[in-house]
């Protein structure tokens, strides 16, 4: 102890608690060091994945707006659809994007989802009375029918009522308009979960067709995405 000196048998100990001490905080930064190297990649796939996630609901929003079609109608005597207004997406205001086809008069849905369906059919009925009796009644009917492989028999093309409507007109002897031509039209729209290659097609009385009004913008029949 004379002179300021350790004796050797204190100095040993406490260089051993030294290394110690420097062992345990090189193990903890190896362990920090590895922690960091495991919780980059993590946090920078997550950051990938949200991004990719990000984008892809930005396009599917962005597609779905694209995706609409907006049909004209007529009533041609002399054309193959008996039973339908006859469509067109070249006249007036019709067109089509994002996938949504017309074709062989039907709407072809391009991929699933939740569209809004519409159609509206307008018509000009003769009322005719006579002194003794009120005018005939008559039932204005207009629908949209579905074809989907997700029901029914597959093997069979079998199509279901998705909108319907119903409307009497010539309903009184009573005022001009029951003596001469009755002016009606039928609008119906709804929302629908449909299938990737879903048709749809509208469906009119045969012998309504010939009292189809087909002045611009009279008819209408239309799909968009939501």
């Amino acid at each position: 102890m004379e002179n300021g000196l350790v004796p050797l048998d204190q100095e040993k100990p406490n260089q051993t608690h030294r290394w110690r001490l420097y062992g345990g905080l090189l193990v903890l930064v190896l362990c920090v060091s590895a922690a960091i190297c495991f919780t980059l990649p993590a946090m920078k796939q997550d950051q990938v994945d949200k991004s990719n996630e990000i984008q892809h609901t930005l396009r599917q929003i962005s597609e779905n707006r694209k995706t609409a079609i907006h049909l004209e109608g007529y009533y041609d005597p002399t054309g193959k659809y008996n039973t339908s207004v006859e469509w067109s997406k070249d006249v007036n205001q019709g067109f089509n994007e994002g996938g949504l086809e017309l074709k062989n008069n039907e709407v072809v849905i391009p991929r699933s989802g939740f569209y809004y369906v519409y159609t509206q059919a307008s018509f000009q009925v003769s009322c005719k009375a006579t002194a003794d009796s009120e005018p005939t009644l008559v039932h204005i009917t207009h629908r949209v029918d579905r074809w989907t492989s997700t029901i029914g028999c597959p093997t069979k093309k079998e199509y279901h009522p998705m909108l319907h409507t119903v409307r009497t007109v010539c309903e009184s002897s009573s005022g001009s308009q029951s003596e001469g031509k009755w002016r009606s039209a039928v609008y119906m729209g709804a929302v629908f979960s449909l299938n990737k290659g879903d048709e749809l097609k509208t469906v009119t009385s045969e012998k309504l067709l010939p009292q189809l009004d087909s002045s611009s913008g009279k008819n209408i029949f239309g799909v968009f995405a939501l």
